[in-house]
């Protein structure tokens, strides 16, 4: 009988857990992912005057659009951009300079009212609860006073330096105007040619994403800004009622900080509150805070639900946070941009997530 012969002996191989398997794909890839967004924070932080531009001519051209397409049904489109846009830009004039003779009809009064109110403000404290000392309120005053005579060539130089940031926001708010018209106007077949650069077979998937995108973001402006104004209405008439001095101004100041979710109006009602405070009393101040509760209450319970959600559906969690990390990353800016990117983006995933309508049927 021959032998049998006996080749090296095997160890068995040791398999990965498929569990541990699935975390380690998963985990390069989402570092993968993580440099891809850090690179592409980087490459927009050098950009930053174009970019909000570009985001700035979305938003004027969610809001001009229908009226371009409206007066385009009666006259050529062009004439119908040109009369959409230049009606926006005196609505806007006309406003600027109704706050600013708002301001100057009222400023002497103001000046005379704030001397007697911050006379008051020092009567109160003195007062209970408080009871801070009259010297205590003189020596602030005069601190106050110390520091702005030590630093008035500080103050100078760092406003004059800041003029540069007032050319670069004038050239930003013409290179947005400048974008808009030609967004308005031929919007697209500028997202059409844009879609035949790219291979044939993704065509159709950026088409749906763009367009969610697009939908979602017109959605999401002409909403806030229903918001806004609602909300900017509601506090002109309760400054009004209480003879609260330049309403005009905290009424614009609450529009624009309405664009801020959830930190924005609060704060414009503080703003409006210690006006209040140094010119009719703690007792006005008072009530324009208690504005802040009800106003509140209107936006979450009935505006929110009823102007923004067929357009953005995100979880107030979310919206809170996702407006923090843009004030932390990007200041005001960040904190107004970061819940319409938002939006887009979980749009975006959840159109591309569902199966198209043909596929579906």
């Amino acid at each position: 009988m021959t032998p049998k012969v006996r080749g090296p002996r095997q160890r068995p191989v040791r398999q990965v857990a498929p569990g541990l398997q699935r975390a380690a794909g998963y985990t390069w890839r989402l570092l993968v992912l993580a440099l891809a967004v850090y690179l592409l924070v980087q490459v927009l932080g050098r950009l930053v005057l174009p970019v909000i531009a570009v985001f700035v001519a979305l938003v004027i051209t969610s809001v001009l659009r229908p009226a371009a397409d409206l007066l385009g049904r009666r006259m050529p489109r062009s004439l119908a951009v040109a009369v959409s846009v230049l009606g926006a830009l005196l609505l806007l004039a006309g406003l600027l300079a109704g706050i600013g003779a708002s301001v100057a009809d009222q400023w002497n009064t103001l000046v005379n009212e704030f001397r007697g109110g911050v006379g008051r403000i020092e009567r109160w404290l003195e007062g209970a609860p408080f009871h801070v000392r009259a010297e205590t309120a003189t020596k602030l005053q005069n601190k106050l006073g110390s520091f702005l005579a030590s630093h008035k060539a500080t103050l100078i130089n760092t406003a004059v330096s800041q003029a540069g940031r007032v050319v670069e926001a004038a050239t930003g708010a013409f290179l947005a105007l400048f974008c808009a018209i030609f967004f308005i106007h031929s919007g697209d077949r500028m997202w059409g040619w844009l879609l035949r650069q790219l291979p044939p077979g993704a065509r159709e998937t950026w088409d749906r994403a763009g367009r969610t995108a697009w939908r979602t973001l017109a959605g999401y402006t002409r909403g806030i800004f229903i918001v806004a104004g609602t909300n900017a209405v509601l506090v002109g008439i309760g400054l009004a009622v209480l003879q609260v001095p330049l309403v005009v101004p905290l009424v614009v100041l609450e529009f624009f900080a309405t664009l801020i979710p959830l930190i924005g109006s609060p704060i414009a009602m503080v703003i409006a509150a210690v006006v209040a405070l140094a010119a009719r009393g703690p007792v006005t101040a008072v009530i324009v805070l208690g504005m802040i509760v009800v106003i509140g209450q209107i936006e979450g319970h009935l505006l929110h639900p009823v102007v923004m959600s067929w357009a953005v559906r995100i979880h107030p969690v979310a919206v809170a946070l996702s407006v923090i990390a843009g004030g932390i990353l990007a200041g005001v800016i960040g904190a107004v941009v970061a819940l319409p990117v938002v939006s887009v983006i979980w749009a975006v995933v959840s159109e591309l997530r569902s199966a198209p309508a043909d596929e579906a049927s």
